[in-house]
């Protein structure tokens, strides 16, 4: 049975950081409504092995399909890593992940074919990137980087603060030597510290946000299955956020960067499923 064109997209990420995905999705794609949901009990994802992100994955789709969306957005590039290849092939459900949108732009912006990768430890140990990148053009050079320290500094709310910025340099000063030309911001969380990584990089480096090109790529998925929603949203909450744990420090933050007023954070048992 096909879904409802007008039924909600499900976005999941392991906390916060898919807020940006979700984010560029109101932006891009008003007429959408979302389901979103934080996995803040067992956040972050980044230094987990790969069965269990997997298993992560499995039982927030299993919540997801009980609210009955129509797509579903991994906003999470160590899920994506881990995760999105199993899950397709499990579910009969359109589902985009968010590491192939932004690798995509950034095999067509580089001029010099060095490209960066910045990402959790579980990201960048998978070689997702580098993978896919070689396979879009064999030329091009990918040097990567785990940047553990950026989300705790996300999530503490210092996006323009010096100690962000010296931890910046610290980490990105390799991209600057190997003259990195394109940088791929490799998980969710990093959209927000975006202005202080350009100040650091210098303008002639292309910085890649993935959750932007991933709400372009939602968008040609939905038109080609035919489940662009026709309406724009009248309902009282288009958009509905669950989380499994910590939910008013999640709404707090979801407030602070997402366009839109934060009503309900729902927590709950996400082990059940």
């Amino acid at each position: 049975m096909k879904p409802d064109r007008d039924a909600p997209v499900g976005v999941f990420d392991s906390g916060v950081g898919g807020l940006t995905v979700a984010r560029e999705i109101m932006r891009n794609l008003p007429s959408e409504k979302i389901v979103y949901f934080g996995d803040t009990a067992r956040v972050p994802y980044g230094n987990k092995s790969k069965e269990n992100v997997i298993r992560y994955s499995r039982q927030i789709i299993h919540f997801l399909l009980e609210q009955q969306v129509k797509a579903i957005v991994i906003a999470c590039n160590t899920a994506s890593a881990f995760a999105l290849d199993e899950v397709r092939n499990e579910f009969d459900i359109p589902i985009l992940g968010v590491i192939e949108p932004g690798a995509r732009v950034a095999a067509q912006e580089t001029k010099n074919k060095k490209i960066g990768v910045i990402g959790t430890e579980g990201t960048i140990g998978s070689g997702i990137h580098a993978a896919f990148l070689k396979k879009l053009d064999p030329g091009i050079t990918v040097i990567s980087k785990a940047c553990p320290l950026f989300v705790p500094l996300v999530e503490e709310g210092w996006l323009h603060d010096p100690v962000t910025l010296e931890v910046v340099s610290r980490y990105l000063q390799e991209f600057k030597e190997k003259e990195a030309d394109t940088l791929i911001l490799g998980c969710t969380h990093y959209p927000l510290i975006r202005s202080t990584i350009r100040e650091f990089m210098g303008e002639g480096v292309r910085l890649v946000n993935p959750a932007y090109e991933t709400a372009l790529e939602l968008a040609s998925l939905l038109e080609r299955e035919g489940l662009l929603s026709g309406e724009k949203k009248q309902e009282e909450f288009p958009y509905r956020f669950y989380v499994s744990d910590l939910a008013d420090k999640f709404k707090a933050f979801a407030n602070s960067i997402l366009p839109y007023d934060v009503e309900m954070t729902k927590k709950i048992d996400i082990e059940k499923y």
